[in-house]
């Protein structure tokens, strides 16, 4: 703190050094012409020539010293270019002048543009030789400075080579190339931004991902609408949501947990395809897929059906990676994810070592892992999941006289669960080993092949497989034997709450088993009714509705159901739904239902989590510019 105290004082007294010259950072004006990335990409194609003149204008990210002369970096949101200094061509006066800027300090630049030594594109500070204008267009760009003596005397610059035009009094991060600390990178996001242009490329895809999908709507006739934020009943979901109070209306309100009831609303006014993409606020809890404040597409077709919204989920994601992306093939980034399945099977690892059984093999095991973690960033994602894998199984294997360990996790499980001591083994690995095999067999994900599948069948092809065919048929067992066979068979007692019903049972097997192993471009459809009350039951299969989740990279991305048009049905689901409280109740919806809606096909979209799978990001703070955190 002291340091930076220091350091502050420093910039501050540059700054009242400016001041005594006449010169103020804070009341210049300077237009640039063309972006520092655009100079030197004309410049590498040819567009610009040697000693072009150029105005451009950023701030600096690099600052070295020569003595007589300076280099600086200049960024904009276009990229950086390297401006070059000499006191004899800029004099004495100007040159200190130059000596006042800072890291992070924003400037104006004039001049040409050349090659150095070393190949690197460069502006040469040297004003503008033409009176009257601080800007170059393209044919004042194409005009190279006068090389003799003569013409040098008489083409003094007219307008200054440079100009302070905002000055950083704090100075950047202490590793300005690149700050890793997450803490600030989220709570300073400011910061982040400034140092790792990377960063900045995700959220400027972002909102080329947000614009393509408004043009792909616009263009199948979908007209947009904006609907209140603030609502007297949160519908169309079942989440906690955040309370206000109304002054001037002397009442509560909540912030919407969804966008759906409204939107139907206008299909029940005559508006036949609607959208809209807002924020929704659910009032529950954080983690790497979610944020109490997130942004979500709504889209409802009238005679339209789940059938229909299928084809429009799978066109639109489609269209929005060829625009923004230019493939249909998205590598998932998952060193995060490594790293912390490794951390989580060392803990277990150390765990189990304090029992004092197998502690050589176990502290081999940790051995390697640690070595791989420290891998990450340096070797192939893939690679490293693989070798983790084989370093969990192979020395258990060489221990219980197993030369060729199967890979497949089921038939690996059953081997190693047939020597009593690593039974406990088997229990405290199971997850993080899980989550290194789901990486190690998935680096891409494949835009052009979409699967479709039942709810129920791939719970039932699960259970089966968890349990080596003892259960052949989840859906044949009573509640009862679906609780104890989760608890007992599939070791899921954590994740089973006691006051669950028998489909929130199901529910939370396919949510942990299930949906993580999902990571191409998969239909859920015919999920139980009791999920998902606003949609139309099945004729084939009245215990389900005409609903898919689309998951894609693990979670799910986009549910879309049939939409329920049937107003006595819809209020008794309903109010089933809300347990017999009636305030709960959307009155005025169900009122506008039994004026008549036409049938209909609906859908919704996690912007922030197509921006993760898409963006190759990891976790949702990391595509949501300024995301929750505790207040210091």
């Amino acid at each position: 703190m002291d340091d930076t105290n220091s350091l502050i004082e420093q910039r501050k007294a540059k700054l009242d050094a400016l001041r005594a010259k006449g010169i103020d950072p804070f009341k210049n004006k300077f237009t640039p012409a063309i972006g520092c990335g655009e100079a030197r990409a004309k410049f590498e194609k040819g567009e610009l020539a040697e000693h072009a003149q150029v105005s451009i204008a950023g701030r600096i990210t690099a600052h070295r010293d020569m003595g007589k002369s300076m280099f600086i970096d200049v960024r904009d949101q276009s990229g950086r270019i390297q401006v070059y200094a000499q006191k004899n061509t800029l004099g004495d006066d100007l040159f200190h002048t130059f000596t006042h800027l800072d890291l992070g300090d924003f400037v104006g630049v004039t001049g040409t543009l050349f090659r150095t030594k070393t190949g690197e594109i460069s502006v040469k500070l040297g004003g503008t030789f033409e009176a009257g204008s601080s800007r170059c267009d393209d044919r004042t760009a194409q005009r190279a400075v006068p090389t003799t003596e003569t013409a040098r005397e008489d083409a003094r610059p007219t307008n200054p080579p440079f100009v302070i035009l905002a000055k950083a009094l704090r100075p950047p991060p202490a590793k300005w190339h690149g700050l890793e600390d997450t803490e600030i990178r989220y709570r300073q996001r400011y910061l982040d931004l400034m140092a790792n242009p990377e960063v900045k490329d995700v959220f400027l895809k972002r909102s080329e991902i947000i614009r393509e999908i408004r043009n792909f709507l616009h263009e199948r006739g979908f007209v947009e609408v904006e609907t209140p934020m603030m609502q007297a009943i949160p519908g169309g979901a079942a989440a906690q949501p955040f309370k206000t109070h109304h002054n001037a209306l002397g009442c509560d309100f909540y912030l919407r947990i969804a966008l759906e009831l409204y939107l139907k609303r206008l299909l029940v006014g005559g508006v036949d395809k609607v959208f809209e993409i807002g924020r929704n606020f659910r009032n529950e809890g954080l983690s790497r897929k979610h944020n109490p404040e997130f942004t979500m597409l709504e889209a409802y077709q009238a005679f339209g059906d789940y059938e229909s919204m299928m084809e429009l989920v799978e066109s639109m994601v489609k269209h929005v990676a060829q625009k923004v992306l230019g493939t249909l093939k998205i590598s998932r980034k998952q060193s995060g994810a490594i790293s912390s399945a490794i951390d989580k099977a060392v803990k277990a690892l150390d765990e189990l070592s304090a029992d004092g059984n197998q502690v050589q093999v176990l502290n081999e095991m940790r051995s390697q892992l640690l070595d791989l973690k420290n891998s990450v960033g340096t070797k192939p994602e893939r690679e490293i999941a693989e070798s983790a894998v084989k370093a969990i199984v192979q020395p258990i294997a060489d221990s219980i006289g197993e030369q060729n360990p199967p890979e497949s996790i089921p038939e690996t499980l059953e081997l190693l669960k047939s020597t009593p001591w690593i039974k406990e083994f088997v229990k405290a690995i199971k997850s993080p080993w899980f989550e290194l095999t789901l990486a190690a067999r998935n680096s891409e994900i494949d835009l052009n092949n979409w699967r479709r599948a039942k709810y129920k069948d791939l719970v039932r092809l699960k259970v089966k497989g968890k349990t080596n065919g003892k259960v052949p048929d989840w859906f044949a067992l009573t509640p009862q034997e679906r609780r104890r066979v989760a608890i007992e068979d599939l070791q899921m007692e954590g994740d089973i709450a006691k006051d669950y019903a028998d489909f929130e049972v199901t529910g939370a097997v396919f949510e942990k088993l299930i949906e993580p192993t999902l990571i191409q471009p998969t239909f859920v459809t015919h999920l139980p009714k009791e999920l998902v009350p606003l949609a139309k039951l099945s004729p084939d299969d009245p215990t389900t509705v005409e609903v898919f989740e689309c998951c894609i990279d693990g979670q799910e991305i986009a549910p879309a159901y049939t939409e329920q048009n049937d107003p006595i049905e819809q209020r008794e689901r309903l109010e089933h739904q809300a347990g017999g409280e009636q305030q709960k109740l959307d009155e005025d919806f169900l009122v506008a239902l039994e004026h008549g809606m036409p049938p209909a096909g609906g859908m919704g979209m996690g912007i922030d989590r197509l921006c993760m799978m898409l963006l190759g990001q990891e976790s949702i703070r990391d595509v949501i510019l300024f995301p929750q955190l505790k207040p210091k």
